[in-house]
């Protein structure tokens, strides 16, 4: 069983994260900070780090926060217990951490030759809930590698990861996912893009109506975005999305923090993780 919420994140402030395992000056990872004052979630301000170096640095600060990650923060078990690997959380983290990428990808690529087509990937317990990609994919988004270069931060940072990891409560990391939010509004229409020819007017629209939606409150997370007119004018402006993305994952944690014990499974997979909110 998880504990119910600790008092130093009942109104901790709150962080949302779109990670990049490979962050440069051009395509940043993206920090929004915010507060919530009951039903409502204020954005005080984006973060950007050029560098994983810079966000390890921010992570090990001593103040207090509760955020939502936008990356897996463990590998499927069915995977884990094929490849032979450790199937305590922490062991498996310094085994999968200490390999390479190349390694990792060689041997994800041998599990999914050796199955068939249509289930060539291992999934985690939250990834049909959640809708999100499983967390051995290399490519297209390449979340293993994401997992791969996130986790250390945070043990490093000495961070709690609740029901995984235990770690300072007063810095509180939780697996977050900005599609399952999005998702609640736009259905499958697209919001976003790294490449500038696909920025079109049809995904700007989709942009705008999101946030609408946030601001009104009309999510099943019961919260409410507050943002100035200037935040909301660059939150829209960006058409890589990664900015609107870590404000769903904002709202993600604003949630977390209404609900007992992070409104996480009381019996998910202690290996796995959950993505919060699913």
């Amino acid at each position: 069983m998880h504990s119910s919420l600790s008092t130093s994140s009942a109104d901790s402030p709150l962080l949302g994260l779109d990670f990049s395992s490979a962050p440069t000056r051009r395509k940043p990872i993206t920090v929004a900070r915010g507060r919530r004052q009951g039903q409502v979630l204020r954005l005080d301000g984006l973060l950007a780090f050029e560098s994983l170096a810079q966000l390890a640095e921010f992570l090990s600060r001593p103040e207090p926060w509760l955020g939502g990650f936008d990356f897996p923060f463990g590998l499927p078990r069915e995977l884990v217990q094929a490849l032979g690997w450790p199937q305590d959380w922490a062991a498996l983290m310094a085994h999968y951490c200490g390999l390479s990428r190349a390694e990792i990808r060689a041997t994800f690529a041998a599990f999914c030759d050796a199955r068939p087509a249509g289930g060539k990937f291992a999934h985690r317990a939250c990834d049909l809930p959640a809708g999100s990609s499983p967390s051995m994919k290399w490519v297209n988004p390449p979340v293993a590698y994401m997992l791969h270069a996130g986790v250390p931060l945070l043990l490093q940072a000495g961070v709690h990861l609740p029901g995984l990891h235990e770690g300072d409560r007063q810095r509180v990391a939780l697996e977050a996912y900005p599609g399952l939010l999005a998702r609640e509004f736009l259905g499958r229409r697209s919001y976003k893009s790294d490449d500038r020819a696909k920025q079109t007017p049809e995904r700007l629209i989709a942009r705008k109506d999101l946030l609408d939606a946030l601001e009104q409150g009309r999510s099943r997370l019961g919260l409410r975005l507050k943002l100035s007119h200037s935040q909301r004018e660059a939150l829209i402006d960006d058409g890589s999305g990664d900015r609107l993305d870590s404000v769903l994952c904002l709202m993600q944690a604003g949630w977390a923090q209404t609900q007992p014990g992070y409104g996480l499974p009381a019996s998910f997979d202690p290996l796995e993780g959950w993505i919060v909110s699913a």
